[in-house]
């Protein structure tokens, strides 16, 4: 039986399990940095599959290292569990998270054929602090060779664009007072966030196609009859790159700086968690997975189809430090898209349940062939150190 067989074979042992265990994820959404009760359920499956498992990895609470091998080149499956409020699982990390074990499974069994050490890693906190960039900094890549992940989609992409984002918080201090009887005495920091959220929506005119800035007020004043002394919002700035990030980022924070200095407010300007870089895709890596999809019956869009669909990951982090890839996997959700309350539905449909298996299968399939192939390892480290992505 090939190495191929051997790993298909395990997968569809495991299935039931793996959609069960996706179904269990996408019923607990837990936000960034408290998805315990996800990680332990993926952990769980991991170390009853046979792994040796690690919880509370590298200094997180609800990260985990799942381990294989023993020695030779050193693949990293990441695996992600954290959900969205109010929408859930409507990015679709119940089904990354199965996927990674459901591959991570199958390679275990073949770690010591092929050569190589296998670590599912589970990353939490993707959709806002950066556990992935946690993790980094904690050493967990540092041994790492590539990095790999499927994310859920309306489209099969193999080349999936990504932007850079800073994530923001802003408070306006203002002057609280009657707002009918003595307005002259209070300052209105929710002014200073409206007069921002408009010079914002101004500035949109003037920026690349490849740039976002989009945000909420997360508070707004605790009664109509009081001028509020305190308003609070939270923005999204993106760009191509972490050098362009860092020159919108300039630009947004005059906005802010013109809310509070019209009003007579002060602001203070926070980023909450992490920035993320872009992904720069490894060539080789993403080659032998895009071959690998059509072997077991998916076809991707062209490469450069999707250009102006871009969302954001810490496996941006990820990819600037290990040769990676991030490719989208799709659900057959459209017209539904991510981050939409429809996408969680599709999340657990059939289209659904069988991008965990398939996912799992590619996975598995790209590290066999990057394994068995003479001098794949050599020439995705060297794509990686002259810089070449896709």
């Amino acid at each position: 039986m090939d190495l191929k067989t051997r790993a298909k074979k395990r997968i569809d042992a495991d299935t039931q399990d793996l959609v069960a265990l996706s179904h269990r994820v996408h019923a607990t959404p837990e936000l960034a940095y408290e998805e315990h009760e996800s990680s332990s359920a993926l952990a769980d499956a991991l170390e009853a599959g046979g792994m040796k498992v690690e919880r509370r990895a590298h200094g997180l609470e609800t990260a985990f290292r799942a381990s294989a091998g023993t020695e030779g080149r050193h693949v990293v499956i990441c695996a992600e569990f954290d959900a969205l409020p109010d929408i859930g699982h409507a990015c679709g990390h119940n089904i990354i998270g199965s996927s990674s074990v459901g591959a991570g499974l199958a390679l275990s069994d073949l770690a010591q054929d092929l050569g190589i050490k296998v670590t599912v890693l589970g990353t939490p906190a993707e959709e806002g602090g950066g556990g992935k960039v946690d993790l980094l900094e904690a050493g967990a890549f540092d041994d790492a060779d590539v990095a790999m992940m499927v994310h859920p989609g309306p489209m099969e992409v193999v080349d999936l664009p990504t932007l850079a984002i800073s994530h923001l918080e802003i408070t306006f201090h203002g002057k609280e007072s009657h707002a009918s009887a003595y307005p002259e005495l209070g300052r209105n920091a929710l002014d200073a966030a409206h007069i921002s959220y408009a010079a914002i929506a101004a500035l949109r005119q003037h920026i690349s196609s490849t740039e976002r800035i989009h945000g909420i007020i997360t508070h707004g004043g605790d009664a109509p009859n009081v001028v509020p002394k305190l308003s609070k919002v939270r923005y999204y700035v993106r760009s191509k790159d972490l050098d362009s990030l860092a020159l919108l980022r300039q630009r947004v924070v005059r906005c802010f700086e013109a809310g509070a200095h019209a009003t007579g407010c002060e602001v203070e300007i926070a980023d909450c968690g992490h920035p993320y870089d872009r992904v720069a895709m490894n060539p080789t890596l993403g080659e032998i997975y895009g071959r690998n999809l059509e072997v077991i019956g998916r076809s991707a869009l062209p490469t450069g189809a999707v250009e102006r669909s871009a969302g954001s990951t810490d496996m941006g982090n990820v990819s600037a430090a290990v040769a990676s890839i991030h490719p989208l996997m799709s659900i057959d959700s459209l017209p539904a898209v991510n981050h939409q309350a429809e996408f969680a539905a599709h999340c657990i449909s059939p289209a659904g349940d069988r991008a965990v298996t398939d996912a799992a299968t590619v996975l598995a399939y790209t590290v066999i062939d990057l394994a068995t192939t003479k001098g794949a390892f050599e020439q995705v480290r060297a794509e990686f150190e002259s810089g070449a992505h896709a």
